[in-house]
């Protein structure tokens, strides 16, 4: 068999998929074309579904390489801080940041990539949906803990006040894509912080 046979890979498949994220993470799902992809990522259409199988499946691996890399603000923030509210508060201040980091696409990739789409893409839309609830959850998981360290009332509605922390970080997303400075979303940060203490029940006085 010659040495010209098989598929050799003429590329770097991370350096290519980070490249594509940032497409999609600009761009979004639909409107990122395969000839913005490709470029971007150096290589030609044959090569993307030889490496990558579609571009449905290049973008599932993009979401989830911006889960562990750029859009890893909010894990860290809900694992290393030692309260729930010191814990969202940097969440919020940490992604106003990265949202409008000089050099990157503003806003959060998983946010802004698909809200809508057309009939035969609602698969990309479900899974993006779904890592939002995800998110949410892992702040109502962050809040419980609270709650079971003691750092939180145990009388605190934390379904709600996670949905509410929840909409203010999707929605500084928004914010950032439509040009709200750096500033402007940490004003809002702060903002959502100062509101805790009217959300959490203050402990009862006996």
């Amino acid at each position: 068999m010659g040495a010209g046979r098989g598929r050799p890979r003429a590329f770097d498949r991370d350096a290519a998929l980070e490249r594509a994220m940032r497409v999609f993470w600009e761009r979004g799902y639909e409107a990122a074309s395969l000839a913005e992809l490709t470029g971007a990522m150096g290589i030609r259409p044959p090569s993307l579904y030889a490496a990558f199988g579609s571009k449905e499946q290049l973008f599932r691996e993009a979401v989830e390489l911006y889960g562990r890399t750029e859009g890893g603000v909010t894990a860290r923030a809900l694992r290393e801080e030692s309260t729930a509210r010191e814990a969202i508060g940097a969440a919020l201040r940490g992604n106003a940041c990265a949202y409008t980091e000089p050099g990157s696409p503003r806003g959060c990739m998983v946010v802004l990539s698909a809200t809508t789409c057309a009939p035969e893409h609602e698969t990309v839309r479900t899974l993006l949906c779904d890592d939002r609830r995800a998110m949410e959850r892992s702040l109502r998981d962050r809040i419980d803990r609270g709650v079971a360290e003691g750092d939180v009332p145990a009388d605190t509605d934390t379904r709600s006040l996670a949905a509410f922390y929840a909409t203010v970080l999707f929605g500084l997303s928004v914010q950032a894509r439509d040009g709200a400075t750096r500033d402007d979303l940490l004003a809002v940060a702060h903002a959502a912080m100062a509101s805790w203490d009217t959300l959490v029940p203050h402990p009862s006085v006996r």
